[in-house]
């Protein structure tokens, strides 16, 4: 056995270990759930606004409609394939409402609004009911007769003169309707038909999404054969198309960086063995990072996968220092070649480096957003597990690191060649320093504060997307009333309320018109009293004798008047209980929320006028003194969320890097030498700030989560320079080391940077330049003595 080799038993435990672990948490893995919902970027313990925009997000109807459009043939061919798509989605059962315009698919809808019309309308009063209220009723319906409307009513004449169906169905009229053709809904824009498809699944349902998706594409395919296509857009196609996505660049990423740094490290070491293990603890860093999310959250973000590709380029960095600085005793010199001398010299360095990554990602941790707590834990699980695997696996498999090739001694002599002349281009750094500061000084509003950033759906399917809600008149729910109440109940009778000031800002011209639950279920005060002011048999036909006296219609005639009537009186109240399974559920559900607590939340959608704005302020005074009632502006409250989202991320990096140099001051035990690390990390972190404010790039989120793995990164390159100018050794192994490292972690950075994916570009746009500014300016603030009076530890 080698004099530096570990010993047998110790190297067959550490290597059963390694392969127990992985094997446990390969196990965990196949069992976690993998999405891309952005809700995850929304607060965990949200306000009253915020918990409302959380739940339809989760939950709500537009997290489930899907908009699709037949595009191609004539309109006659997409007029049947329309109906025919309909009748096969709605006999799937996945779909709690399919809607193209075919009145035979309100069939039961309308129905059930026929046989509790007298609890649903707010004509019922009791003038609605004697003589001269009647007489005023009949006569309206009856004029009707000659009208477009009048092939609607004649059928319900003799049971309904009073009109209370027509009057609920003017009311649930949309204030934009789509246009029509052959009897089926078809765009404005483009010739194209157009269906709404609500999925039953939970929005956050991303597999049983896809599968629905899956199915229209199913149902689709025989009619794709007559030369018809088929365009799918909305919020569940988004969640699966990006998820998707994210998958196959994450993969694309994985390959082409691992293919590269293979390239690199086998030209450095030329062995495929020395390959193989310093891949060792960029898999178990992923691995770690993936259990460590899916125990704590239940669930890994798409997005917090992506990161996981991140660690590729700092988690080869502890293997390149070993496998490089093991077989020199880390450092070069006369001390013995060896892990027990890079354990001894080296692994301090490195072990201070992962701390400080680990104080900087840990401020993630308190985030009250769940989406940065993830990116902060798989941070800390990743990189601890890279770094112990190699500390611990990679001696027993490689105890004298790996040897060295042309190439990796061409990198140490270049890095010794260049550290000697670097230190002359202090003053030029801190002047461009100097510019950058000015820079972001004069730039102002740096940071953007858009939730659209995170999300990798292309610009053309926003503009589809757009497109096909403009043809249908949904809008995107820019203005909401809120209604909430202790149960449903109290909610109803508020919202109740709130309708009756809004109906007076449509009097006005203010606003085209809103929905409300309340117009399928009313509070039961209110069906209470619709139910009174119904007179009993006796005197309603005295009054329908009366009003019929020399009018078109005999009292005779409207007898199953009176039998509709009597039979309202005795109907028990609507409950929403009752309304399960219903054909009007889906519609009562995208409107009325009910809570696991028994609370619940009425959403009256109000929409704008032709302008295409609505006057929040205008809304707000109106409702004002109203219980429990708030006005929400989607698009405001999504831009605040996600300016709180920033900043509390800024606040927490800010104590993260405070944590840093604290945690380096205490290890260090030198202003000296603090100051020379911290100097090139926060160098380096300008200069990148200052470049992407110079191409006029605004910062998000994950700009920032990449200026910190810079200083991450960074902390190793200026802690190892501490490190050699401590020991007055200059070690081509260890500066061989440090440049390799970096050349892995700029090349795999530069790759997410030319994703498609916005999360990803955004990581490697700032780590790939900043990393290789830490490199750099590490070597160029070196100091060229060693500080006396405080030795290395």
């Amino acid at each position: 056995m080698s004099p530096v080799a570990a010993p047998a038993p110790r190297r067959a435990l550490v290597l059963a270990l390694w392969l127990l672990l992985v094997l446990l948490a390969v196990v965990q893995i196949v069992r976690t759930p993998f999405t891309a919902d952005l809700a995850v970027f929304l607060p965990a313990a949200p306000d009253a606004r915020q918990r409302l925009l959380i739940e339809q997000i989760h939950s709500g109807v537009p997290s489930r409609t899907l908009l699709l459009a037949i595009e191609g043939g004539d309109a006659a061919a997409r007029a049947q394939a329309s109906r025919s798509l309909a009748a096969a989605l709605r006999d799937s059962g996945r779909f709690d409402q399919v809607a193209n315009g075919e009145h035979e698919g309100f069939a039961g809808f309308g129905q059930w609004l026929f046989e509790h019309r007298y609890q649903l309308s707010p004509a019922v009063t009791p003038q609605h009911f004697d003589a001269v209220g009647l007489r005023a009723a009949i006569a309206e319906s009856t004029s009707l007769l000659g009208t477009p409307a009048g092939e609607a009513i004649k059928p319900l004449l003799e049971r309904d003169p009073s009109g209370e169906t027509l009057r609920i169905g003017e009311a649930l009229i949309p204030a934009r309707t789509p246009r029509s053709e052959d009897g089926v809904w078809v765009g404005r824009q483009a010739p194209r038909a157009l269906l709404a498809a609500t999925v039953s699944a939970p929005g956050a349902d991303i597999d049983r999404q896809a599968q629905a998706i899956a199915l229209v594409r199913t149902a689709f395919a025989p009619l794709a054969a007559q030369g018809l296509q088929l365009r799918i857009s909305g919020a569940p196609f988004f969640s699966v198309d990006s998820r998707a996505r994210i998958e196959h660049e994450v993969q694309r990423l994985a390959l082409a960086g691992a293919l590269m740094m293979c390239t690199l490290l086998l030209l450095a070491f030329g062995s495929p063995k020395a390959l193989a293990v310093a891949a060792l603890p960029v898999a178990s860093g992923v691995l770690g990072g993936i259990v460590a999310v899916s125990l704590g959250f239940g669930s890994v973000h798409g997005m917090t996968l992506g990161f996981g590709s991140t660690l590729i380029g700092e988690s080869v960095d502890y293997a390149i220092y070993y496998l490089v600085q093991s077989r020199g005793g880390g450092g070069g010199g006369a001390q013995a070649p060896g892990w027990r001398a890079w354990v001894r010299t080296s692994w301090p360095t490195v072990r201070l480096g992962l701390l400080t990554s680990v104080c900087g990602f840990a401020a993630l941790l308190w985030s009250d957003f769940p989406g940065l707590a993830q990116l902060g834990v798989f941070s800390l699980a990743g990189l601890a597990t890279a770094a112990l695997t190699t500390r611990y696996l990679l001696p027993a498999l490689l105890p004298e690191g790996a040897r060295g090739s042309a190439l990796s001694r061409r990198l140490g002599q270049a890095a010794q060649w260049a550290i000697a002349r670097l230190p002359r281009l202090r003053a030029p750094v801190l002047l461009l320093a100097l510019l950058a500061a000015g820079l972001l000084v004069q730039r102002g509003e740096l940071w953007r504060a858009d939730l659209a950033s995170l999300s990798p759906v292309p610009h053309a399917a926003m503009q589809l997307d757009a497109q096909l809600r403009a043809d249908l008149g949904a809008g995107e729910g820019g203005t909401l009333v809120m209604v909430q109440g202790a149960d449903v109940e109290q909610t109803l009778q508020r919202a109740e309320a709130a309708s009756a000031r809004l109906e007076t800002l449509i009097e006005h011209g203010a606003i085209a018109g809103f929905d409300s639950a309340t117009r399928l279920l009313p509070s039961l005060r209110t069906q209470r009293q619709r139910q009174a002011a119904l007179p009993p048999p006796a005197a309603l036909r005295a009054a329908l004798h009366e009003a019929t006296q020399g009018g078109p219609l005999s009292a005779a005639r409207l007898a199953p008047f009176l039998d509709e009537v009597e039979r309202a009186r005795q109907m028990p109240a609507l409950t929403w209980a009752s309304l399960r399974g219903s054909a009007v559920a889906p519609t009562l559900d995208a409107l009325l929320l009910r809570r696991a607590d028994g609370s619940a939340a009425a959403l009256l959608p109000v929409y704008a006028l032709d302008d295409g704005s609505v006057d929040v302020g205008v809304v707000e005074g109106v409702l004002r003194g109203l219980d429990g009632t708030q006005v929400l502006d989607v698009g405001a409250e999504l831009g605040r969320l996600y300016g709180g989202y920033l900043g509390a991320a800024q606040a927490q990096a800010l104590l993260g890097a405070l944590g840093v140099v604290l945690l380096m001051a205490v290890s260090l035990r030198s202003w000296r030498r603090l100051l020379a690390v911290c100097q090139p990390l926060l160098l380096a972190v300008l200069l990148a700030m200052g470049a992407l404010a110079a191409l006029g790039v605004q910062l998000g989120i994950l700009h920032l989560v990449g200026l910190l793995l810079v200083v991450a990164i960074g902390s190793n390159y200026a802690l190892f320079f501490d490190m050699l100018c401590e020991r007055g050794d200059r070690g081509e192994e260890t500066l061989a080391s440090l440049l390799l490292a970096n050349l892995t972690t700029v090349g795999s950075f530069a790759l997410l940077a030319a994703s498609s994916i916005p999360v990803l570009s955004a990581i490697g746009s700032v780590v790939a330049p900043g990393a290789l500014l830490g490199l750099l300016l590490a070597a160029i603030f070196v100091r060229s003595q060693p500080v006396a009076e405080n030795p290395s530890p």
